[in-house]
Formats: structure tokens, C-alpha cells, sequence
């Protein structure tokens, strides 16, 4: 990892396994502190967040298409939650697995490897005719994601170093905020121009693409021949396990309730399967993640911080089409124009907060980005049933997006750092779950907030649920804020972005 004017990524697995049984890492991440090498070719960054803009893309692109494909295949309303539960589900669930993996194996493989199955995923759905079909080919979309995510991050982290790789995680922090607001407004146009199978079949071309450019600029890695034990098995099915039970109880709120019999049972069974996971791991020889890197606080810090930011995020998206399509009574397509500002916005706090990274610590960051995200959440709360976009939903809006934007760019740079280069599928894999865990926890407690106000169907009940839910956010951008202040690093970064002290 030190040597990251080497195109060959191998001589980062050389390290015996042992290592995931040591001491703390480096305090200080190595490939950072030499800005003064050859500057690596930007071909890889930009293969890898066009995969990733596929992968986050796809967490709400959908959203704006749920009434037309309902419509189309004669889908119930909990059908329809589980298009978007199903992804976030095995995205989500398995990520952890997949960043394993992607240490283990050869990074340049599991990375190809989840392309191609994305992509196919993306045009069979498209061609889905029924709700069964269309669910299981989202669920395998899931799961390509969750080796997609990881093997990339992997590669970025491994590839550049310094003031590159601080910008390199800057854009990386950008397309996971972006690609939320952009999954949107593409939604929407391509479901009003041509249909909701456009939005699958869109990915099959840059899937394509992706995978043959890729297969030429990305070297060549070998690694030593992994045993099944590497692979931590029974810890990777209790921890998916675990996850999905959660991310199905809590998304089945809506329609059941949160004292409901399948709610609770859901949540038992995610608090077992949790359990057994973390006591499987104290004992296992490999464990699927290492303990010492549970003890780097910049990682879990940032992760519980992302987890917090991205379920503003899609929650807000979740609830303000709903309410612009259903108070204000714009279109699709009106509905994701009016969500271009927010992506603008998002834009402008990522350019920022790294502009501050040089001067202020992650921690004030992150801190100001999340309260400014709460004030905002708290005027958007005040849009009534007649408001008008231009003055009571657009400033809030605006305001939501730039703090957004500010906590993506600490969070993204400052998890990764101290991180050793045969751990850093698996430690972008505990930070990418956050980010999809808090996506589908975001929407689904959100919503829940919301629906227990005012129904989501009706325009004077989405007026009043949509003040709830908002009410909701800033309670969870104030608690995150606390979060952030209390716990995330106070160092300021140095050298690029990659080299500080881990508290």
C-alpha cells in the first residue's frame, strides 16, 4: 500500500493472515504521507463511481417509477416496499461478506464479477412480468451490490494515495450522496418518456462499458488460494441474517404497526442473529471481521454517522416526492425536476466541506453539516397544504442538501484512514452497510412517523404526514449532531486526506 505508484494492487495480500489477529494497525495511514510520487491515472476512479453510481442510483430510481410498475404488473402495496426492501435488504445485509471477499480474493475479480452480475440483473428486470420475478431479480441486484461496493472502494484505497486519494474519497462521498437525489429525477424522466423498464435496461449499457474498459485499465492481482474457513461462513449467515431480519421488521411498520406480532418477531430474530454474530466472531480463527479494526473509532464513528446522514437523505427524498406528487400535484417527471436544486446543493456542501477539511477537523464538520441538515428538516416541517414550491419547500430543500453534502465528505475520508491495505474491502464494506442499512432504516422509520399522523395517500394526510416526518428528521439530525461531536475524530486531516491519528 506504500508503493502505490505500482499498478500491481498483489503485494498488498503478501501479509499472512495473521494480521487480522494482531495489535491496531498503523496510527498513521502510510501511502499518505508522500504526495511527491507519479500520479496514477483517474481511468480507474471514474470505472469505479460509474459502478458505484449504478449501485446507489438503484436505491431510488425506483421510487418515482412504484405507481406505474403497480400499475403494469397488478402489484399490492407491500409487494411494491418490497422492490425497494429487497435490494436495500441483501445490499445492505451482505456487504460486510462482500468486503471479505474482496480481501481475500482478487480485488480486480470480485469487482468484475459484480458488474456482470448487475448488469444481467438490471435486464432481466426489465423484462420481469410478474411481482415474484421482478423482487428476485432486485433481490440479485442486492447482492451484486454488495461485491460491486466494497471491491471498488477496495481499489480506490489501494491505487491512490495523498492529495488523490483525498480527492478520489471526496467523489466517492459525492455519488453516494448524489446518486440518491439523481436516481430521482432519472426516474422519473425515463418512466414518463419511456416506460419503467427503462429504468433497469439504462444500466445495462454502462454495465457493459464499465465491465470492458475495466477489464483492460485494471491490473492484474494474484492472491494466495483461500481455504473455506477464510471465509468466516457461519458468521457472514447470522450477520445477513441479522441485518435483514431488521430491515424487515422495521419496514413492515407501516403496514403492520411497531407492536405488531411480525414486527416483533422480526426484531427478536435480528437481536439473536446480531448476537450470535458478535459471539461467533470473538471465537472464530478468521472472523469475518477482524476485532482489532471494531476498536478503530474513526471507522464505527463514521459508519454510525453515515448511517445517520443517509437515512435523512432518502428519507427526505422518500417523503418530499410523495408530497410533491400527492399535495402539490406534480408529475413524475415535475417531481424529479424539482429534486435538481437538491442535487445542486448536495454539490456545493461536498465542494465545501473538503475545502474545510484543511482547516477544520471531520468532527466540527460533520457536526455543523447535520445541524445544518436538522434546522433545515425543521422548515421544510412548516409546508402546510397549500404551500408553493418556490418559497416553502425549495429554501428547505436547498438547505437539507448543503448540510447533506458537508457530513458525506468527513465521513468518507476520515473512516478509511489508518486502514491497512489487506483490510480495506472489508473496512469500506462496515462503512458502505451503514450507508445502505441507514437508507432502508431512514425511509422506513421516516414513513412510520409520517403514517401515524396523516395518511400517504391522500393530499390532506400526506400535508400532515409530511410535517411529522420532517419533524422526525431533525430529531435524528440533532441526535447524530450530539453523535458526531462527541465521538468523531478531532484531528484535522493532513497530507491529502489519508494521514491522521486514530483516537
Amino acid at each position: 500500500m506504500s508503493h502505490t505508484a505500482h499498478p500491481k494492487p498483489a503485494a498488498v495480500h503478501h501479509e499472512p493472515m495473521a494480521t487480522h489477529h494482531g495489535p491496531h494497525p498503523a496510527p498513521h495511514d502510510e501511502a499518505a504521507h508522500d504526495d511527491g510520487g507519479p500520479k496514477k491515472s483517474w481511468a480507474l476512479l471514474a470505472i469505479a463511481l460509474a459502478a458505484q453510481i449504478l449501485v446507489v442510483l438503484d436505491i431510488s430510481v425506483v421510487n418515482t417509477a412504484l405507481p406505474t410498475i403497480g400499475s403494469a404488473l397488478h402489484l399490492e402495496g407491500s409487494q411494491l416496499a418490497w422492490l425497494v426492501t429487497a435490494y436495500l435488504m441483501m445490499s445492505g445485509g451482505g456487504l460486510l461478506l462482500g468486503g471479505r471477499i474482496a480481501d481475500l480474493l482478487s480485488r480486480r475479480r470480485v469487482f468484475l464479477t459484480g458488474l456482470s452480475l448487475f448488469t444481467v440483473a438490471s435486464l432481466i428486470s426489465g423484462f420481469a412480468d410478474s411481482g415474484s420475478q421482478l423482487i428476485a431479480a432486485r433481490a440479485v441486484q442486492g447482492l451484486s451490490a454488495a461485491l460491486l461496493t466494497p471491491s471498488a472502494l477496495s481499489l480506490i484505497m489501494t491505487t491512490y494515495a495523498g492529495t488523490q486519494r483525498k480527492t478520489a474519497l471526496a467523489m466517492w462521498g459525492a455519488v453516494g450522496s448524489l446518486g440518491v437525489a439523481g436516481g430521482v429525477l432519472l426516474g422519473g424522466a425515463l418512466t414518463t418518456w419511456a416506460g419503467w423498464q427503462a429504468i433497469f435496461w439504462i444500466n445495462v449499457p454502462i454495465g457493459v462499458v464499465a465491465f470492458v474498459v475495466g477489464r483492460h485499465i485494471i491490473a492484474k492481482d494474484t492472491t494466495p488460494r483461500p481455504t473455506v474457513r477464510d471465509f468466516d461462513f457461519p458468521g457472514a449467515v447470522t450477520v445477513v441474517g441479522g441485518l435483514a431480519s431488521l430491515i424487515y421488521g422495521v419496514s413492515g411498520t407501516t403496514t403492520h404497526g411497531w407492536t405488531s406480532v411480525q414486527t416483533a418477531v422480526s426484531l427478536a430474530v435480528s437481536a439473536v442473529l446480531l448476537g450470535a454474530f458478535l459471539k461467533l466472531e470473538q471465537r472464530a480463527s478468521k472472523p469475518l471481521f477482524p476485532p482489532h479494526i471494531w476498536k478503530l473509532q474513526a471507522l464505527v464513528s463514521g459508519t454510525t454517522v453515515m448511517l445517520g446522514v443517509t437515512g435523512i437523505l432518502v428519507g427526505a427524498v422518500f417523503l418530499t416526492s410523495i408530497y410533491l406528487q400527492t399535495v402539490l400535484g406534480f408529475s413524475a417527471m415535475e417531481s424529479g425536476l424539482g429534486f435538481l436544486p437538491f442535487a445542486f446543493a448536495i454539490t456545493a456542501g461536498t465542494v465545501v466541506a473538503k475545502h474545510m477539511l484543511g482547516h477544520l477537523s471531520p468532527r466540527v464538520i460533520a457536526t455543523f453539516g447535520l445541524l445544518v441538515a436538522a434546522a433545515a428538516s425543521v422548515l421544510l416541517s412548516t409546508a402546510g397544504g397549500h404551500a408553493h414550491f418556490a418559497t416553502d419547500i425549495l429554501p428547505g430543500l436547498s438547505a437539507l442538501g448543503l448540510g447533506v453534502g458537508m457530513v458525506f465528505v468527513p465521513v468518507s475520508v476520515t473512516s478509511m484512514a489508518g486502514i491497512p491495505a489487506s483490510h480495506a474491502g472489508v473496512a469500506s464494506g462496515f462503512l458502505m452497510t451503514g450507508h445502505e442499512i441507514g437508507a432502508a432504516l431512514g425511509v422506513a422509520i421516516l414513513s412510520a412517523v409520517a403514517s401515524s399522523v396523516g395518511s400517504l395517500v391522500t393530499a390532506p394526510g400526506a400535508a400532515d404526514a409530511f410535517s411529522a416526518g420532517f419533524i422526525g428528521a431533525a430529531v435524528i439530525g440533532g441526535l447524530f449532531a450530539v453523535f458526531a461531536l462527541m465521538r468523531m475524530p478531532a484531528t484535522r486531516v493532513a497530507g491529502g486526506g489519508g494521514h491522521m491519528h486514530m483516537h
